[in-house]
């Protein structure tokens, strides 16, 4: 008995000492390890929350808080992993800490990043970077941790295993030992079951309904403070640990979502089927205007009712599809076709201007799981930006209207408003496409152009620019644009309302309303005071018994009165002439020189709009086509700079403007090769210097190699004579060489009107041909 008594005793305290040695190294060493490995996931969960505090903080104090606190989370994290490394186990759980280690750095590098951007001030784009970068590293962080915990997890699931194994193998073999010894040995069995196998029975039991019931409310009771008491005692505080982390881990879960119910941005993801995740800011319902989002189809959400056309609805819809699921270069090869920014038509029917921001969120294998989307209410923004650009054009209308003199701009949008309401008529008049009248309606346009670009009113010059461009499509026969009468309304409309608006700045806004029309130039004029006073000095002087001396004071106070509201030619064209620095740098070319020689003859004050709508035409293209380049004048021994002359004159009762320049002269030769092209003349045919030179002044034509704003439109030359038969006026070119044939010749254009229109000064009979006006723009003038 003593023998089997000991063998029984010895059996029984090796079976215990080794099922409490597991029991002890189960619940102080696999136990703990998982405890820790769950407590990395709260602890990676609170560097999240410190790094959206860092993000989303109001002031610098809070920044500095949440650094130093992100500095001691760090800190925290590598000590906890530490404890990992030391707690491995298995190759697995070495390479799992070994990944979290290197995972760890990669997040708070980002997170570093982010903080330098919210620094420097630059809160949206550290936001962005928060929910891109970060929350990438953030991710992989977690689910290399989540991985561990699984793994510290399984190992404890498999040592409780083991242990309730052991345990079962110790009871039973008791049981059976006692079986076998029960008549021997009813007391000692009696005792062993009452002091060991019972507690390890109810011990086993209540942790297999824990394990099983996930309750950690429920403790097993301790009876004594032996080994098995200890044990209990251990796995007691295992499972007090594990319900204060769940605890911990489901207040932080709280405070995320109750940041994104306060945050004021509207955040969501997209998931597989380009689906709305169900958790997402709460600020995306005041954006949507509906609490129907979570599980809704992403294009129904929020491009629904949107201003974007059906394609690219199919190529944002095929991206998202495109990218769940792939690979992450997926999203850096279609992130263009995801728009940027939408409107939107609420329900009431107010348009929302909204900001999407894209980012792909991936696990630790590369692979998109979600699109996170972020979006922004920029309507007012928007609204504010249009508002300041309109104020922005209309001061730079005021500084355009400003810089020409009041009369000069009444008369240019008089005689603009004239020429729309011409083109106006000539639309109505017909129902369908016209050739005459379409080149009818590009000339007026064209020289509305001119004007405004002459006197630099940028805003008008790009309207009617757009206009224009809509007759020179109709002038193309292989264009396919068709003649729409409402629509050339319309767009001709565009131009008036300009014009209009340029007249209301210069009236309500400058208080320019002395504008004087051409019939009240006529009738109200001003004069040089010197006149008046030279004038008065003759009258006293002059002999009342001298009848010789009164015809001459009568003569003199005659020409005086004639000059009355006349102008030279150079004030005529002051307007032409200031704006050829511009149109020169435009073309490449140096200002030119223009000497006006108008030997002491004057305008009437209402022929000077149209000298400035035929010049307009004639300086321009002298510069464009006549005068070249400054390296090419250079090379035939000419200066950089080319020169324009204009000579005002009367003959046989007309007054004649002759205008010349020092460039190579009229392109001949190109000019029959585009007749011949054209078929106005035959290969063969016998064609004179005069009548190539005359093809000019057909309509489209034009010997410019591109179409610019300047030219190769083909107006001009036709518009000039067209403009001059309104006045009864002509239009001719004269060569001032010998050269028939060549390919160039020089020649002067020579522009006349009738000859009321000009006034000779009183002194003009001595001073013809000697009086010269040179303006050489922007530079002699300076």
């Amino acid at each position: 008995m003593f023998v089997a008594l000991s063998a029984i005793g010895g059996y029984a305290v090796y079976q215990t000492r080794h099922s409490a040695s597991e029991v002890r190294k189960v619940t102080e060493g696999v136990v703990p390890s998982a405890l820790a490995s769950a407590d990395l996931v709260s602890q990676v969960k609170d560097v999240q929350l410190a790094t959206m505090t860092l993000v989303y903080a109001p002031d610098g104090n809070v920044v500095a808080q949440a650094q130093e606190e992100l500095k001691a989370k760090k800190l925290s994290l590598q000590q906890a992993l530490a404890l990992q490394a030391k707690g491995a186990h298995s190759h697995a759980q070495v390479g799992l800490v070994s990944q979290a280690n290197d995972s760890l750095e990669n997040y708070f590098s980002a997170i570093n990043d982010t903080a330098k951007m919210k620094a420097a001030g630059k809160n949206e784009l550290a936001q962005a970077f928060l929910f891109a970068n970060v929350a990438q590293y953030r991710d992989e962080l977690e689910g290399i941790v989540e991985t561990l915990r699984v793994e510290k997890n399984r190992e404890k699931d498999e040592a409780i295993t083991a242990l309730n194994d052991t345990l079962s193998t110790t009871t039973m073999a008791i049981a059976l030992v006692t079986g076998i010894a029960i008549i021997l040995l009813t007391s000692i069995g009696s005792l062993l079951y009452r002091q060991i196998t019972r507690p390890l029975s109810r011990m086993q039991g209540m942790m297999s309904e824990i394990a099983a019931s996930q309750d950690f409310t429920r403790r097993v009771p301790v009876g004594r403070m032996d080994e098995v008491g200890h044990s209990i005692v251990a796995f007691n505080g295992m499972i007090q640990k594990i319900q204060e982390n769940a605890s911990l881990l489901k207040q932080k879960t709280a405070d995320i979502q109750a940041m994104l119910q306060n945050m004021q941005q509207g955040i969501l993801t997209v998931v597989e089927g380009a689906v709305v995740h169900a958790e997402y800011s709460a600020y995306l319902e005041a954006i949507f205007e509906t609490k129907e989002i979570a599980g809704r189809k992403l294009m129904d959400l929020v491009f629904s009712d949107t201003d974007l056309g059906a394609d690219v609805l199919s190529q944002v819809d095929a991206a998202s599809h495109a990218c769940l699921g792939e690979d992450s270069i997926n999203f850096t090869f279609n992130q263009h076709l995801l728009v940027g920014e939408i409107a939107k038509r609420m329900p009431d029917g107010r348009v929302k201007i909204l900001d999407l921001s894209w980012s792909a969120i991936t696990n630790e294998s590369g692979l998109i799981v979600r699109l996170m989307l972020c979006v922004r209410d920029v309507t007012e923004l928007r609204q504010l930006a249009a508002e300041a650009g309109e104020q922005k054009r209309r001061l730079e209308m005021i500084g355009e209207i400003l810089a020409v003199s009041q009369e000069k701009f009444h008369r240019f949008i008089e005689s603009s408003s004239d020429f729309v309401s011409e083109n106006e008529r000539i639309i109505r008049q017909h129902s369908q496409a016209d050739g005459a009248a379409i080149a009818e309606l590009f000339r007026n346009m064209h020289t509305i152009k001119g004007n405004a670009r002459t006197y630099n009113l940028q805003h008008l010059t790009n309207v009617v620019h757009e206009t224009e461009q809509s007759y020179a499509e109709l002038r193309h026969p292989e264009s396919e644009r068709a003649w729409n009468q409402e629509g050339l309304v319309l767009e001709l409309a565009r131009v008036k309302e300009a014009l209009e608006s340029y007249a209301t700045i210069n009236e309500v806004s400058l208080g320019r309303k002395g504008g004087l029309r051409r019939g009240d130039v006529e009738r109200y004029l001003m004069i040089d005071i010197e006149h008046i006073q030279d004038s008065l000095r003759q009258l006293e002087a002059v002999n009342p018994d001298n009848l010789g001396e009164l015809i001459s004071m009568r003569d003199s106070v005659r020409r005086t009165l004639q000059l009355l509201g006349t102008e030279s030619v150079s004030e005529a064209l002051s307007g032409v002439l200031g704006s050829l620095p511009s149109l020169a740098n435009e073309l490449g070319k140096e200002a030119p020189l223009v000497r006006v020689q108008d030997n002491g003859y004057r305008v009437h004050g209402h022929a000077g709009e149209t000298l400035k709508n035929v010049f307009v035409h004639l300086l321009r293209n002298s510069i464009d086509h006549g005068i070249e380049s400054s390296e090419h004048r250079v090379a035939r021994g000419q200066p950089p700079a080319g020169s324009i002359d204009i000579e005002v004159g009367v003959d046989a009762g007309a007054l004649q403007i002759t205008v010349s320049d020092d460039g190579r002269g009229l392109a001949l030769g190109r000019i029959r090769s585009i007749a011949t092209e054209k078929g106005w003349i035959g290969p063969d045919d016998t064609v004179s210097d005069e009548e190539v030179a005359n093809l000019i002044f057909r309509p489209g034509f034009s010997t410019a190699e591109k179409v610019t704003e300047v030219s190769g439109r083909g107006v001009g030359m036709d518009a000039v004579r067209d403009f001059l038969k309104r006045e009864n006026g002509s239009l001719q070119l004269r060569f001032t060489d010998a050269r028939e044939g060549a390919d160039f010749r020089r020649f002067q254009t020579v522009v006349s009107l009738p000859g009321a229109l000009a006034i000779a000064s009183a002194s003009a009979g001595q001073q013809a041909g000697s009086k010269t006006e040179e303006a050489q723009l922007d530079a002699v003038v300076e």
